[in-house]
């Protein structure tokens, strides 16, 4: 045996071994992001259909969210946002809507501001009373590297620092005033 067949025959056992862990382990951990994906999705589904039914936004119920995605085993950049319906009647009405006078207009609040209400300093957690016509949209998307991620960075050296594979976004329309009940 030369040395020409010597260097072929180390290749092909390389080449060997990537096939036979790298691939499947690839395979393996898209199909664990795949599934933390479908949890996320469900879990934000939920969260914000609880939110649209009830008109209530607690601390608990968030608390509750964030637990079952970090039960995925990957952490989360969660943004909240909530754009308040404020009724401004000083506006001139339109035909089209002849029994209120004005036009409705929104402002938003977002997530440092409603963890402001709901977790306040003071230690007393509070309930966000929503009214029907608000809307609450909530933004998911993972901050760790999966192994996914690693493997694909190291073999292709495509992801960058700020990307993410797990994310969801949902915003819904209240139904239901959070302040009758």
């Amino acid at each position: 045996m030369n040395m020409g067949d010597t260097v072929i025959v180390v290749v092909v056992i390389l080449l060997g071994a990537v096939l036979l862990f790298i691939f499947p382990l690839m395979t393996m951990a898209d199909n664990t992001d795949d599934i933390a994906q479908l949890t996320v999705e469900a879990a934000t589904t939920e969260f914000g259909n609880d939110i649209r039914t009830t008109g209530k936004l607690t601390m608990d119920k968030y608390s509750k969210f964030v637990e079952t995605l970090s039960s995925t085993g990957n952490s989360y950049d969660i943004e909240m946002q909530i754009q308040v319906l404020d009724e401004n009647p000083s506006k001139k009405t339109t035909q089209a809507e002849s029994t209120k006078i004005g036009e409705n207009v929104y402002y938003t609040m977002y997530t440092s501001q409603i963890f402001d209400i709901i977790n306040p300093s003071s230690g007393e957690t509070k309930t966000l009373a929503l009214k029907e016509g608000d809307i609450f949209v909530i933004i998911v998307r993972n901050s760790n590297t999966t192994l996914s991620q690693q493997l694909k960075s190291f073999l292709y050296s495509v992801t960058g620092n700020d990307a993410y594979v797990i994310g969801t976004e949902q915003a819904v329309m209240v139904t239901a005033n959070g302040s009758g009940n």
